[in-house]
């Protein structure tokens, strides 16, 4: 097989968030990597990426993102329409991709949720919660 890349990383999550039937039900956009998801989106989107991978040594270290995109709620607050973080649709996409993940099983590979947080993305009123997923990609 090779070395493998930042694209075999992507496309393995791409393929295991979108072969889930009941997470593709769930969510008003798509799955996408991140350099293909749509300019302006106002949709929920997941979005992959991986940030680095080791090819020299074996076994390969590697980290990735999945980025899962909520739309802010519009809020009327003392008058003034205020956009918030969505804090619940975030919860349940976040626990539903996890679970996912958490019961992937691919060959050779092994990779595992090592942080998750909640970012702003303040230019398209939308907050995402970021995975951060660490590989360790024995197969040669």
């Amino acid at each position: 097989m090779g070395m493998i890349t930042s694209f075999d990383t992507d496309d393995i999550i791409f393929k295991t968030l979108s072969d889930s039937a009941e997470l593709k039900k769930a969510i008003s956009g798509g799955i996408y990597p991140e350099v293909l998801r749509p300019d302006n989106s106002q949709k929920e989107d997941i979005c992959i990426n991986t940030i680095s991978i080791t090819h020299e040594t074996i076994p390969q270290q590697c980290t990735s993102n999945v980025n899962i995109y909520v739309p802010d709620l519009k809020l009327l607050r003392n008058g003034i329409e205020q956009q918030k973080c969505n804090r619940e649709r975030l919860r349940t996409l976040s626990d539903l991709v996890i679970k996912i993940l958490e019961n992937a099983v691919v060959t050779g590979l092994i990779f595992r949720i090592a942080s998750q947080t909640i970012l702003r993305e303040q230019s398209i009123n939308q907050h995402y919660t970021n995975l951060r997923i660490e590989w360790v990609i024995a197969v040669v």
